[in-house]
């Protein structure tokens, strides 16, 4: 049946030139393709000396380009030309309209339209590796995952591998304007060339692709949330249409931000009210016209009614009626609506946390199946650590999207190592009792609620004009973490981290075993010398760079970190038990019963559910106050392990990014002895606990970190 297979594809390609890579400044990413050692070239060499294409598509052409780009990188040039790979042995890609059935039928079934399966098999004696999909897109993915192994360093030769996405939605929301600003960008300027498109598509767009199909990712919002009409301009689209051109072989979709109000904006009506005929109307021959110039748009994603969006609420509609509206004008065409869940508003009272619960709870069942509800995963605003989002598993009758942020606005911005697989790990891993035990925040996204609904997880941008693309080095992983975890929502980190590091730093085992020490200690890291024990919110206000714990001045009240805290001579943390705002109801009895006792709250979120006393014991039997002081010199202290564990690491890295890593831990450790020592100073003002010994006091009075301002700290939104 192979030897027929060969009969019907035509398209014979071999590699002779090494891969022409950039210097080491962390342009490559994951996919740097170095030399393999002597042994390991030996040993794969016969099976990875020729490919074949099964055609010319863009999508398979570009798997084929990847393919020679990757062994010709860690192969280096390979003698003998235009053989067969019935004669030499080689790699088959096929999609199964050019397989024979009876190969093709094992995988059907669970491949689907974006899997692919990977197996080993001999033809005339030859090792050959088969690479088989359904659609070109599995095949692109396939040639991805063949090359990761090689770059890890794994055996190929008895492949069996079956593979497909958990869920169908896997985008990047990039937080870009149109003047290039990067809302919570930490990494430059914003890639998308405006100016310079639609004629001029920056070689770095394919570049981007790349990157994104090597993790599955397969959607891209190109706006900010906080939303410019202008883009649905006809010129705008016209600039849009280039970079879907570039994007659409790699399998990504492109997605827009809508404003609410553009029917006012753009369309010179008098109101965006959504039951308006006219407005219903203006929004169908928009969305008309945008699939006119991109066939394969994705979709829109809306922020409404959130931090002075404009919405349904507005108008006194709600965010169901909003969304229908807009889902209504996409569904001819396939399009999805996604509506962001993250919304509070300064006149409500309510805890904060209760807030996006409220609104939407309720309007379960009530949105159109072409809606993505998009909840982010804690219920207040990407924080260190947060509980699981009380949404997750109360709305039943309505697909949720997952809302992670790569970039780290709460995170020390680029120059902090904050690893957060393990954050989202958390996350995804968390029981909700929702019907019952065992349902999972994972398992709930992953599972449609209706038979071929939508199922999705979004990620916030970390990426701009910067060589190193995030910022740093370290921040490339979280990109990379979020493609395998939207892919495979039951994923994990350490394994994540581990592939990321082999093929980022060199497949060494030292360095490997290091790097990845580093990385999944660091998020808990930032916690405890930004916000242990289940404090939160605690930055500095606007640009949320540094600590501000005492902060009280701001006009609406969930904007000041004391609202959080509610630090007070008798104690600190939010009381969210029934005693308090009772946010505790929102979630499961069994998860709730949990969280509300003193005696069974996990102590990383102690603080979030109560108010506890200062000289409160323990589990430790240490006294609440010592405990938080303990923890952040904790933090501090694995930073400075960080440090020494990377200075160890000279030698086995390339200098360039070895000096760059070193230096931003140089920052990271002072601006932990900062954060360690600001919040001190604030809450043994109002505690007035002594230290416990052994721990030193703040280099510095109140008054002085109290004095320190940063009003250009980047990132900030406009």
């Amino acid at each position: 049946m192979l030897r027929k297979l060969l009969a019907i594809l035509s398209a014979f390609l071999c590699f002779g030139l090494a891969n022409q890579g950039h210097a080491e400044d962390g342009y490559d990413l994951w996919l740097r393709y170095q030399p393999l050692e002597s042994a390991t070239k030996a040993r794969v060499a016969p099976v990875l000396r020729y490919f074949v294409a099964s055609t010319d598509r863009p999508t398979i052409a570009a798997a084929a380009a990847e393919l020679k780009r990757g062994l010709g990188g860690m192969l280096g040039a390979v003698p003998g030309q235009h053989a067969r790979v019935d004669e030499a042995g080689g790699i088959l890609i096929a999609t199964t309209d050019a397989m024979p059935l009876d190969v093709a039928a094992r995988d059907l079934p669970r491949i689907g339209d974006e899997g692919y399966a990977i197996r080993t098999l001999a033809i005339e004696g030859k090792p050959t590796i088969l690479i088989l999909a359904n659609k070109d897109v599995g095949a692109l993915y396939g040639v991805f995952r063949l090359l990761k192994l090689l770059q890890t360093g794994q055996a190929i030769d008895r492949l069996d591998i079956v593979d497909a996405p958990k869920l169908k939605v896997r985008v990047l929301n990039h937080w870009d304007n149109l003047d290039r600003h990067v809302e919570r960008g930490y990494a430059g300027q914003s890639l998308w060339d405006w100016q310079k498109l639609p004629l001029y598509k920056d070689p770095r767009y394919t570049d981007y692709a790349r990157a994104n199909a090597s993790i599955g990712i397969n959607g891209t919002v190109l706006t900010n949330v906080n939303a410019n009409a202008d883009i649905l301009r006809p010129d705008y689209l016209q600039k849009v249409k280039a970079l879907a051109e570039v994007f659409r072989p790699y399998g990504i979709r492109v997605y827009l931000t809508a404003r609410f109000s553009a029917p006012i904006e753009l369309g010179g009506l008098k109101t965006a009210d959504p039951l308006d005929p006219q407005v219903r109307a203006w929004w169908k021959a928009k969305i008309d016209e945008i699939y006119t110039v991109i066939p394969d748009f994705g979709g829109l994603l809306v922020k409404a009614n959130s931090e002075g969006q404009p919405g349904p609420a507005d108008y006194k509609r709600t965010h169901a009626e909003g969304a229908n509206m807009l889902a209504d004008a996409l569904a001819p065409h396939h399009g999805i609506l996604m509506w962001r869940a993250f919304v509070y508003a300064a006149e409500n009272a309510e805890d904060r946390h209760k807030q996006a619960y409220t609104e939407f709870q309720p309007l379960d069942g009530k949105f159109r199946d072409n809606v993505l509800v998009q909840v982010k995963n804690g219920a207040i605003d990407f924080q260190p650590r947060e509980p699981f989002h009380p949404l997750f598993g109360a709305m039943p009758r309505t697909p949720l999207m997952m809302e992670f942020q790569i970039t780290k606005e709460y995170l020390g911005f680029a120059t902090h190592l904050a690893y957060l697989g393990t954050m989202w790990e958390e996350a995804l891993e968390a029981d909700t009792f929702r019907p019952g035990k065992g349902s999972t925040v994972a398992k709930l996204l992953e599972t449609p609620v209706d038979p071929g609904a939508a199922t999705g997880m979004a990620g916030v941008a970390n990426i701009g004009t910067d060589r190193n693309w995030s910022g740093s080095q370290f921040d490339q992983a979280n990109w990379y973490a979020f493609g395998r975890f939207a892919w495979n929502p039951d994923a994990g980190a350490d394994a994540i981290a581990r592939d990321w590091a082999a093929m980022t730093w060199g497949n060494d085992g030292a360095t490997v075993d290091t790097v990845v020490r580093m990385m999944m200690g660091s998020r808990e890291a930032v916690v405890n010398y930004m916000t242990p024990l289940g404090l939160t919110h605690q930055m500095a206000t606007g640009h949320h760079y540094g600590p501000g714990p005492w902060v009280a001045d701001l006009k609406r009240p969930e904007w000041n970190p004391v609202y959080y805290a509610r630090a007070a001579p008798d104690g600190i943390g939010f009381d969210r038990t029934k005693a308090g705002s009772d946010a505790l109801s929102q979630y499961a009895p069994q998860v709730a019963k949990r969280w509300d006792s003193l005696k069974t709250v996990p102590d990383a979120l102690l603080l979030w559910f109560h108010h506890v006393p200062w000289d409160y014991r323990m589990q430790s039997g240490r006294t609440l106050w010592d405990e938080l002081v303990i923890h952040y010199d904790a933090g501090v202290d694995a930073v400075a392990r960080m440090q020494a564990d990377w200075a160890g690491l000279e030698a086995r890295v390339d200098p360039e990014r070895w000096a760059q890593v070193r230096d931003f831990l140089a920052i990271q450790h002072e601006e932990a002895m900062w954060w360690r020592d600001a919040s001190i100073a604030y809450f043994q003002s109002i505690s007035k606990r002594p230290l416990p010994e052994g721990h030193k006091p703040p280099a510095h009075d109140l008054d002085y970190y109290k004095a320190i301002t940063t009003p250009y700290a980047p990132g900030q939104g406009r």
